[in-house]
Order: C-alpha cells, then sequence, then structure tokens
C-alpha cells in the first residue's frame, strides 16, 4: 500500500469502490475515499440551483394531480413532485423528503466535521431552512444536492464559529475525531490511525480549504459540483483544494515507509 503514489497524490487504500467521474486532469487533490465509510460518497447525480433545466415548468404541472388521486404513494414519488407538494404545504411529502435524504445529509455533515458531534442540529437547521424556500427551487429534481449545499453552510458557519472561540480562548480549538463515524468498517488499524492524522491536519486548514478539499477528495464530487456546493468560482475550488493537498502532502507522516527506511 503506497501512501505516495508517482504523481504525488496523498492515498490511503487502494480503490475498493468506483471512483467519481474525473471531469479533468487531477492535479490538485488526494484520493483518500475508499478508507472512509463508503455510505453516500460521490453522489453528485443533481447538482444545486438546476437554473439550465428546461423541463421545470412541464414537471411542476405534471405534479398538479395529487399522489392520492392517481394512486401513488408518496414513497414512489421523485423528489421533483415531493418538492412541489411540500412547496404547497404537504406536511406528508415534506416528511418524506426528510426520510429519504436524512442520512446523506448527516453523513455528509459528519465527513466535513470529522465528528457526529452536533451534526444532528446542524442537519435539522439546515432541513428546516430548505423547507422554508422550497419555492426558490428553480430545479425541483435537484433537491439532494441543494439541500447538501444547505448543509455546507451550515457546517462551514459552525466551523469559523469554533475556531473564533478556540482563538478567544472561548472554547475548544478543535473537535476529537470520531473514527467511528469516519472510517469504513472493514479499515484497519493503521488506516484508521491515518485518517485521524488527515482529519488532525485538515483542522489546522481555514474552513473553505478543508471543506473543499474533502468535498473533492473524500466525498469524490467533481470539482464543478464542489463549485456549486460551496458557492464559488470552478478557479477558486482549484485553489483551495491545492493548498489543502500541498499542506497534506508537506505534513502527512507516512509511518509504513518511516519503518521501511530504518
Amino acid at each position: 500500500m503506497a501512501l505516495r503514489p508517482q504523481r504525488g497524490r496523498l492515498r490511503l487504500v487502494e480503490p475498493v469502490v468506483p471512483a467519481a467521474p474525473v471531469v479533468e486532469a487531477q492535479d490538485d487533490a488526494g484520493d483518500v475515499g475508499a478508507a472512509f465509510a463508503p455510505e453516500e460518497r460521490g453522489r453528485s447525480d443533481v447538482r444545486p440551483g438546476g437554473a439550465r433545466a428546461g423541463n421545470v415548468g412541464h414537471r411542476r404541472r405534471s405534479a398538479a394531480t395529487g399522489p392520492a388521486e392517481r394512486g401513488v404513494g408518496l414513497t414512489e414519488l421523485p423528489d421533483a413532485q415531493l418538492v412541489i407538494l411540500g412547496a404547497r404545504g404537504d406536511v406528508s411529502a415534506l416528511e418524506q423528503l426528510y426520510r429519504r435524504h436524512a442520512a446523506f445529509a448527516i453523513h455528509l455533515a459528519t465527513r466535513i466535521e470529522g465528528s457526529a458531534r452536533d451534526v444532528e442540529d446542524i442537519v435539522h437547521d439546515a432541513f428546516l431552512r430548505a423547507f422554508e424556500r422550497l419555492g426558490d427551487l428553480v430545479d425541483p429534481a435537484a433537491f439532494r444536492a441543494w439541500l447538501g449545499s444547505i448543509v455546507v453552510h451550515k457546517v462551514r458557519s459552525r466551523m469559523r464559529r469554533a475556531r473564533l472561540l478556540g482563538l478567544l480562548g472561548m472554547g475548544k480549538s478543535s473537535e476529537p475525531v470520531d473514527l467511528d463515524a469516519l472510517a469504513s468498517p472493514a479499515a484497519s488499524p493503521h488506516m484508521r490511525a491515518q485518517i485521524a492524522q488527515i482529519y488532525a491536519l485538515l483542522q489546522t486548514l481555514p474552513a473553505d480549504d478543508r471543506i473543499a478539499w474533502i468535498l473533492r477528495s473524500v466525498e469524490g464530487h467533481d470539482l464543478e459540483t464542489v463549485a456549486q456546493m460551496t458557492d464559488c468560482s470552478l478557479a477558486t475550488v482549484k485553489r483551495r483544494i491545492s493548498r489543502a493537498q500541498h499542506f497534506l502532502d508537506g505534513h502527512f507522516v507516512d509511518s509504513t515507509n518511516n519503518e521501511a527506511s530504518s
């Protein structure tokens, strides 16, 4: 198992799940996702906003009839129709959206935070925000990714506040890494130690760099999706990921290589 392949990118283990689609030459991110719990990794099938969707009006019209009138259960409806029904005040549709995407939101928040502590509160606030603004979602089918961008914003705000309180001596500078929430059950003790080291290093980085790197290298999203989820330009995302990767490359200690050289 090599931690530093020829291209100089950080790798914890050889991939055991299909890698996320590569949209361009990757010289700015590591590939560590395989050592992490695989649930929901790299789900970027839809994108936030959906401003380019040309058939939104058609989808809205197709959902004009309620599910009961069509003889269709809520669990069988796509997100687009649930969003439209929820925007009209259908509580059951909102409940179904929550049940369908709560695990994804909790998983995403935990990966970014590095700990499961307080993520339920973050996700709760994110769903409230999303449900209050359902009418603003241009593409109802993009609810999942749109919710993800709200979760990212909530976690980012919390990380920045915690960092400030730590600098002022009014709180902890960082939360302990929750390996049980982050690592795959199949990860060896050595892999778990590497994950702990990576997150300890990431906690010293600015929140924006840390989030961009995790979304790309751990969650496996393509660069365009990371830019959309963090509400910044593609060039900015590349710079953030590159800074984080450069820092990790310079500070990560490969105990395997050290043992081999001794």
